[in-house]
């Protein structure tokens, strides 16, 4: 609106004020932008695209403005920036005042900053988690087994979950899969299953999926699972935040909104990887753990090893290609990727009940081998919509090692920086391959990193960065004769 008009005046609002849009029966929560150039009249507001579908508008429409009620969910917000304990009431209060758009993303931030590092306890966080499976859809399967997985991230590469999914469904199990967008890494699932399929499903669309092939790999924020957790990730990512406790119940909250009644957590953990030591894994095992079974559902948690990252390839189309030569059993598929890819599909299967240990890794070794989990994963993304070529960053760039000697050290977050610096997730191509391993013998001159970006700006930014900290990267020790 423009600073002067009559509404702003009368009703006193100014710059970033919440104002309540009524048009007809319909009525939004808005942030207000004050204009003083004379494109808008003294009668017009100006409505962004997404405001516009909401209130489903036409030019010329008549709309009413008014201060919309306080937002009194805030008041145990504050309590808790204090050091109060969050109550049941106050976490079902937050989250609905969340969902229907009455945070500002100034008090989004007061709340994610409330409760970030480890400030939730175990029943807060409960709390939390049951009032976010409340405020979305749900699935019901219709099946006393639905199997689910997820990492809690913070490891490069390490794109195991569709492989994972391919194989489970091909054994005839149900997995729902549905995934987050990238946080504060160079690519999620749900942006790396984009380069290669439809990941924006309804949930008629998902449900049809799930009953014709068993399984799924969707954005979880498409089908209105959980629909507070994509919103609280925008601040968590703008403000580089991760809350244990909403980190658990971001994860719970999925699941059970998914319909999964067995789920298997990846704690992936390393110097440089989001949970950094063995107590804080256990800590937040235990937490998964205890939120799951007090919602009702099956959780397990594997702590596998973070130090370095997991196949070549970092950025949604590069990890994609990863994915896509293990199901393929190429020559030059990662490892270590299909190694974990397998080991958590047989846990998966003992949790199902399925056999012993021996037994399960024998079924995934055979469908991975003989093609069913590649057949089933292009049945997958041919049900979902498509299947898609992967793209190809046009501009790249390879460091070369300067000396001789033993890889011994990664540094995750700085390879997930150089990542995002040369453009992932939001440019599919952008980021990075790994040629090396730790452990791996270089001469000087060998390749190291490709960094690969889409533009030629975001290659020299993010080179610029990698020349600034090239020796926090990785570290290349003599070799000891």
């Amino acid at each position: 609106m423009r600073e002067d008009c009559h509404v702003c005046v009368a009703e006193g609002f100014s710059a970033q004020s919440r104002v309540k849009v009524c048009l007809g029966d319909r009525a939004i929560i808005a942030t207000l932008s004050i204009v003083r150039d004379d494109w808008l009249s003294h009668q017009q507001a100006g409505l962004s695209d997404i405001a516009w579908q909401l209130l489903d508008a036409k030019e010329g429409d008549q709309a009413f403005f008014a201060h919309p009620k306080p937002v009194e969910s805030m008041s145990a917000v504050r309590g808790k920036l204090y050091g109060k304990s969050l109550s049941q009431d106050d976490a079902t209060a937050i989250i609905n005042d969340i969902n229907h758009g009455r945070y500002s993303d100034i008090q989004l931030s007061a709340y994610v900053t409330a409760c970030a590092g480890n400030r939730l306890d175990k029943n807060e966080t409960l709390f939390i988690t049951k009032a976010m499976v409340d405020s979305g859809q749900r699935f019901d399967w219709g099946k006393e087994l639905v199997l689910d997985k997820h990492c809690v991230g913070g490891l490069p590469g390490n794109r195991t979950t569709p492989i994972v999914v391919a194989i489970i469904a091909a054994l005839g199990l149900t997995m729902p899969k549905t995934s987050s967008r990238a946080i504060t890494s160079p690519a999620g699932t749900a942006d790396m299953m984009e380069c290669l399929t439809d990941v924006t499903l309804s949930f008629d669309h998902m449900r049809k999926v799930v009953e014709e092939q068993g399984a799924c790999l969707a954005w979880g924020g498409s089908v209105s699972l959980s629909p507070t957790d994509d919103i609280i990730i925008r601040v968590e990512r703008a403000l580089d935040l991760d809350s244990e406790g909403q980190l658990v119940a971001s994860v719970i909250s999925k699941k059970i909104a998914a319909g999964s009644t067995h789920v298997l957590i990846d704690i992936p953990v390393g110097p440089t990887a989001k949970v950094r030591s063995k107590a804080l894994a256990e800590r937040l095992s235990q937490a998964l753990i205890h939120t799951g079974t007090g919602l009702g559902i099956h959780v397990e948690t594997i702590i596998s090893d973070g130090s370095q990252p997991i196949g070549t390839g970092i950025g949604p189309a590069l990890e994609a290609r990863d994915v896509l030569l293990v199901l393929e059993n190429h020559d030059h598929a990662p490892q270590d990727l299909r190694e974990k890819a397998m080991a958590l599909a047989t846990k998966m299967l003992e949790m199902a009940g399925q056999g012993t240990t021996y037994e399960c890794l024998q079924k995934v070794e055979e469908v991975l081998s003989n093609g069913q989990a590649l057949e089933k994963f292009n049945a997958i993304c041919a049900a979902q919509g498509q299947i898609k070529e992967l793209p190809i960053a046009k501009h790249q760039e390879t460091v070369l090692a300067d000396r001789s000697g033993i890889v011994s050290f990664f540094n995750n977050r700085i390879l997930s920086r150089l990542a995002s610096l040369a453009g992932a997730p939001n440019a599919p191509a952008a980021g990075l391959s790994i040629h090396v391993k730790v452990g791996d013998q270089v001469c000087q001159g060998d390749p190291l990193v490709t960094v690969h970006s889409e533009a030629p700006g975001e290659l020299e930014y993010a080179m610029a960065f990698y020349h600034e900290h090239c020796d926090d990267v990785l570290l290349i020790e003599p070799e000891v004769i």
